[in-house]
């Protein structure tokens, strides 16, 4: 007996027309409109404008790994870079759980009532496994992403140390161009690599938390350096008196570290971001902080400091990505990754030939 043929799910029944074929002219008209949408001096152009969309289309140029898309990311932060360097750039970071996407959309909407233009760069951790980041800060900041004058900008971390992105510090410059006061950059979390998110701002907010076994962890001598400020979030109910207890430990403890080389003297402060309590005192302070450090020069002085650090950071980047991309170093790679294994050489000897070989090409 014959067997009844089976048709695909995908294929069309007799009383639905077959779709007409596109003609040349429109697809070409096609291939135009796509072009013009990934033309870098256009993107650029509305960019300087204040156009989110160009500003959030640049960014993803940026952080592309494509080399055409490279190029054209190199030649708008090229165009934007004299426009940029306007705001106030602030590093927020803290242990996970410790409210930062809450503090920054309670901090932010504080800014936008004083009419200041807000930029959030969100650092989203990487899974390890899948590589994939779910990026959802726009959906805990969802009443400051309404925003018209606000910008959020969520981007996988990666390999990253430290909790920022890979093309972080060109995004800072991009909305900087776009006409963005302040720049707030949320970091995964408190690592060993913070001086990262350090490298790229001129205030450093650290936020903690209060009754939860943090205190003792808290008080390390790195994180604790680089903090201009320390802020006990989630400040409120219950949690009030231990939050002041708290306060008075981290006072003490800054009392035991050197001067900071901006003169600048940190303070511990107390907010609520769910209740919006002790947000403007924390934004009085980090004005009256830019003014001292603009006064005594320290400002310039440590945005130079960081454009070096970010130099020698993109240096050794581009030697990485160049000796691993190399034909002939991959195939001496995996003799040597063999020797290793045989035990005929150490990952010592066998580095230090591999870069000899690499130095003669």
């Amino acid at each position: 007996m014959k067997q009844p043929s089976k048709k695909s799910a995908l294929s069309q029944s007799n009383s639905i027309p077959s779709p007409v074929n596109v003609s040349n002219s429109a697809a070409e008209k096609i291939k135009l409109l796509r072009k013009k949408k990934q033309d870098h001096s256009e993107i650029l152009d509305r960019l300087l404008q204040g156009s989110q969309t160009a500003l959030g289309q640049a960014i993803t140029l940026v952080e592309s790994n494509n080399p055409t898309h490279q190029e054209q990311a190199s030649a708008i932060i090229e165009g934007a870079i004299a426009s940029a360097g306007k705001s106030i750039r602030i590093g927020i970071t803290g242990v996970p759980g410790v409210g930062k996407s809450t503090f920054i959309e309670s901090f932010g909407s504080h800014l936008l009532k004083l009419g200041k233009k807000v930029a959030v760069l969100a650092v989203d951790p990487s899974s390890s496994i899948s590589k994939g980041s779910i990026l959802g800060d726009k959906t805990r900041m969802e009443n400051l992403v309404k925003e018209e004058m606000a910008f959020i900008r969520p981007s996988p971390s990666g390999y990253s140390l430290g909790g920022v992105a890979r093309k972080t510090r060109e995004s800072i410059l991009l909305c900087e161009a776009a006409g963005f006061d302040v720049i707030l950059i949320e970091t995964v979390g408190v690592g060993q690599s913070e001086t990262t998110v350090h490298s790229m701002c001129d205030f450093f907010l650290l936020l903690k938390l209060a009754g939860a076994g943090d205190e003792l962890q808290g008080i390390k001598r790195g994180i604790m350096e680089m903090a201009d400020a320390i802020v006990i979030n989630k400040a409120d109910g219950d949690n009030i008196k231990a939050a002041n207890t708290a306060k008075l430990d981290f006072k003490r403890a800054l009392h035991l570290y050197p001067p900071k080389e901006s003169s600048w003297t940190p303070e511990v402060l107390l907010s609520s971001a769910l209740y919006n309590e002790g947000i403007p005192e924390i934004w009085n302070l980090i004005r009256s902080f830019e003014k001292k450090i603009r006064e005594n020069g320290y400002f310039e002085e440590n945005r130079k400091q960081q454009s070096k650090f970010w130099l020698l950071q993109s240096i050794n980047e581009q030697l990485k990505q160049s000796f691993y991309q190399n034909p002939e170093i991959k195939t001496a790679l995996n003799e040597q990754l063999q020797a290793i294994f045989d035990k005929k050489t150490s990952p010592f000897i066998a580095a230090k030939q591999l870069l000899e070989k690499y130095s003669k090409l």
